[in-house]
């Protein structure tokens, strides 16, 4: 490996992934110098790095390629503080969270059923919190362009219920769902007052993929989670789906409890996540 030019070694790093980059620094000293290299950590950046920086709330300032990766490694908010961005540090894959304001929350500009306030732990501005309707109804859209190519993905909706405000969220499931182009999948989860949420199973239209062997004429079912972050907020799996990088297709990602007539609220919603698997 010393014998090597340093751009050689670069090259080679520039085939395996960041994090593996940074393991071959601590047991290999010929392979720190070409681990510095801007041609290096130019390639694990994304294509469009440049346009994604200008879109950034606050200007970044960095002194090399790698010390841009690591700053995306942290979500910036971008796009007048409707979103953020960042790179798994991992792989440099990319992650967007859309918030609250860049959904469709039905009746969310109407403040008899939905109000909008700050919030310390969020990331975002402002918060939406579910006074009552009997009409639940999120959705979020994403296209693929902007995500990494070849990439499976997960969306999130981030949310949390506020435990003694909340009633109604547990009567009924609500019918979760992600689709792209073709693509399909659906699931329900029970909502709990409690900070737990029971998953309920989804129905995916992904072929060829067989989980937990349980197995329809419409596909398979997958069981869905939530979990609790490590940021205070809790989680709900909405599906997943694969970005295969050749057409621009629009992701649709929902949450929706539309079948009952019962009142509900106590829910708040922070935004939507989509992150690689």
């Amino acid at each position: 490996m010393e014998v090597l030019p340093e751009d050689c070694i670069a090259h080679i790093l520039s085939c395996v992934t960041p994090q593996d980059v940074c393991r071959f620094t601590v047991v290999a000293s010929a392979i720190r110098d070409a681990a510095e290299s801007e041609v290096l950590w130019d390639k694990f950046l994304p294509p469009d790095y440049h346009q994604i920086i200008s879109r950034s709330v606050c200007p970044l300032t960095f002194e090399s390629k790698k010390e841009l990766f690591f700053k995306l490694s942290a979500p910036i908010l971008i796009d007048g503080g409707l979103k953020t961005f960042s790179i798994e540090k991992a792989t440099g894959k990319k992650c967007y969270t859309l918030s609250a304001r860049d959904l469709y929350i039905a009746w969310s500009s109407n403040s008899l059923f939905w109000c909008w306030k700050p919030c310390t732990k969020s990331r975002f501005s402002e918060v939406v919190e579910l006074r009552m309707t009997s009409w639940l109804e999120i959705e979020g859209n994403i296209n693929t362009r902007n995500l990494s190519p070849d990439t499976y993905y997960r969306a999130y909706l981030i949310t949390e219920v506020a435990h003694y405000r909340a009633f109604g969220l547990d009567v009924l499931p609500c019918e979760v769902s992600v689709e792209v182009g073709e693509s399909h999948s659906q699931g329900k989860i029970n909502f709990s007052h409690n900070k737990c949420i029971k998953p309920c199973f989804e129905r995916t239209c992904r072929p060829n993929e067989v989980k937990e062997g349980l197995r329809s004429k419409f596909g398979e079912y997958i069981s869905r989670f939530c979990r609790e972050r490590k940021d205070g907020w809790l989680e709900i799996e909405l599906g997943e789906f694969y970005n295969d990088g050749s057409y621009e297709k629009e992701v649709k990602m929902n949450l929706r409890e539309v079948n009952g007539v019962h009142l509900k609220g106590g829910l708040i919603v922070e935004g939507i996540e989509i992150r690689p698997i």
